[in-house]
């Protein structure tokens, strides 16, 4: 199974992207899906989580700019980001808890990264 992110990209403050996330690969169910952000020298942090029954929560830096969402036919999880500010600059990473076969364990899965890039 691989995470496969897209989306990224530079853009002035205030304006709008939206990430993509797509899981391929044969999978028995995937439960949460997130994005996480990091900037160099910094820890990864938690921007958005969705649920397989669509619960989201948010990190506070982002709460009513960021709206994450899923497509349980495509396997994909979005990340619709409003009125980004320059400190949302950050390599946003998607990851997924994905169970590959019935009796299988739960693992997480990563993408490789997409790079944003909000100009002041």
């Amino acid at each position: 199974v691989q995470l496969q992110a897209s989306g990224g990209g530079l853009v002035q403050a205030g304006e709008s992207l939206r990430l993509s996330c797509a899981a391929s690969g044969s999978v028995f169910r995937i439960n949460d899906m997130g994005w996480s952000r990091q900037v160099p020298g910094k820890q990864r942090e938690l921007v958005a989580r969705i649920s397989p029954l669509g619960t989201t929560s948010y990190a506070d830096p982002v709460k009513g700019r960021f709206t994450i969402s899923r497509d349980n036919a495509k396997n994909t999880v979005y990340l619709q980001m409003n009125k980004l500010k320059p400190e949302d600059t950050a390599v946003y990473y998607c990851n997924a808890d994905i169970t590959l076969m019935w009796n299988r364990p739960t693992r997480d899965y990563w993408g490789q990264g997409t790079l944003v890039t909000v100009s002041s």
